[in-house]
């Protein structure tokens, strides 16, 4: 069942469309609010995105570019009573895939979300690649040992491509220090070994700027392991 995102400040509408979707049999999320939701995105599983653009704080449009440089590459479809076409035009530019304006027929939005979910999930089944994991920004190969960041190629020790790779095909599962150490150094766990784990997730961490209190890609499960979220 895809999982379609709603953020629209109006809340009759979000309803609405909501209602549309159901009856399509999508898990639909729903938001109010353009910063509501990027608090809480790092932990969903957002298929295709319907975003309004006239919202208060921060627009639709910013709200895409935000969710682009984040690096999520799932469809986005703008629903706005801008009908102008410099605005259509800056939509599409900064990351969006398509555009309807208001009032629309709801079974036209529902078309359109069919149709971008089904060009995505056919690109997706083209990338699919047992030794290539794409998500989030994320590209790494196995057969190459070459690791992508946003795009950007970022070069890593042997030991920090066998965690990230290890960490990425376990996504959204807690990788324990022991098995972990012992997957990738090949020798029995100490304590003491969680050190030498700590400064290679660390330099992982600086490599990918992801260094705040509260990292958005590895995150540390104290006293357990380590975890990349889907």
């Amino acid at each position: 069942m895809s999982k379609i995102l709603i953020v629209d400040d109006e809340k009759e509408i979000a309803d609405l469309v909501e209602i549309y979707l159901n009856n399509e049999n999508y898990n639909v999320l729903k938001y109010y609010s353009s910063q509501a939701i990027l608090n809480d995105v790092e932990n969903l599983d957002i298929d295709l995105a319907i975003l309004d653009v006239m919202m208060p704080e921060i627009d639709g449009f910013e709200l895409c570019k935000k969710l682009r440089e984040l690096g999520y590459t799932f469809p986005i479809i703008f629903a706005t009573a801008k009908v102008e076409d410099i605005d259509k035009i800056n939509g599409l530019t900064i990351g969006a895939d398509d555009y309807v304006t208001k009032p629309f027929q709801p079974l036209e939005l529902i078309a359109r979300v069919k149709a971008q979910l089904r060009r995505s999930q056919k690109y997706n089944n083209s990338q699919k690649h047992e030794n290539v994991i794409d998500f989030r920004g994320i590209l790494i190969n196995d057969d190459t040992h070459e690791f992508f960041f946003n795009e950007k190629k970022v070069s890593l020790t042997k030991i920090e491509f066998s965690i990230l790779w290890l960490l990425c095909e376990n996504k959204g599962t807690v990788i324990k220090n022991d098995e972990l150490f012992e997957r990738i150094w090949g020798e029995k766990y100490f304590e003491k070994d969680s050190n030498t784990i700590m400064v290679h997730i660390r330099h992982l961490r600086e490599k990918m700027k992801d260094t705040g209190k509260n990292p958005k890609y590895i995150k540390t499960v104290y006293g357990v392991g380590y975890k990349i979220e889907k």
